[in-house]
């Protein structure tokens, strides 16, 4: 009987040793990216990248919660300026800080999540023209720990985060190419005369 036990618990260390090692080989980083054609000019795209308070008409995120806490630090534009998130369980809690803005060409921006789960990672836009079409590269990548590895073998972590940047990028082209409508200005009708209406002799 004795020995039996430990003939199971011998095959269980093993098992685990190699399922440890399987878990341990997979990539040290993560990347994933996305891209999509959106008719206008790189600056004009850019600039809706570059501004964190643009983000609220095109995120992905910007609707899971609309009762989640926004917090803007640092300058209204540019280098430096700060995002700071915190709502339900779909969106967690974090913030993104513009590390680099090259307008028409690229943004950089320090992606940290605090809840669900605490990771650091970097996200990355790319603007190349094409024509009348700007051509947008979003990509997202990080250090992949032994949880994220594991976690990794039984999820596609490719295949749930590129479906947001797929969404996000069509919300970007639609607020691009839909032109914004002009504030319509109503005349109040002129007073009326006296004498508008009245029968003449």
């Amino acid at each position: 009987m004795r020995s039996k036990l430990l003939i199971v618990l011998a095959v269980l260390v093993v098992l685990s040793a190699v399922f440890v090692g399987v878990v341990a080989m997979q990539p040290d980083e993560f990347r994933v990216t996305r891209s999509a054609l959106i008719k206008g000019p790189a600056a004009e795209v850019s600039g809706h990248v570059s501004d964190f308070r643009k983000w609220e008409a095109w995120s992905p995120w910007a609707k899971l919660d609309p009762n989640a806490k926004n917090e803007f630090e640092g300058p209204a534009q540019g280098v430096g300026t700060v995002f700071k998130w915190s709502g339900n369980d779909e969106v967690g809690e974090g913030k993104m800080t513009l590390l680099e803005d090259k307008p028409g060409e690229f943004v950089k921006i320090n992606l940290e999540f605090i809840k669900p789960m605490a990771c650091l990672n970097i996200t990355e836009f790319q603007f190349a023209p094409e024509g009348d079409q700007t051509k947008v590269v979003w990509t997202m990548y990080g250090p992949n720990n032994f949880m994220g590895k594991l976690a990794g073998l039984f999820m596609n972590l490719d295949e749930m985060v590129g479906r947001d940047f797929e969404k996000g990028l069509a919300n970007l082209k639609g607020v691009v190419e839909t032109p914004e409508k002009p504030t319509e200005t109503v005349t109040p009708p002129a007073a009326a005369s006296p004498t508008e209406g009245a029968v003449r002799p």
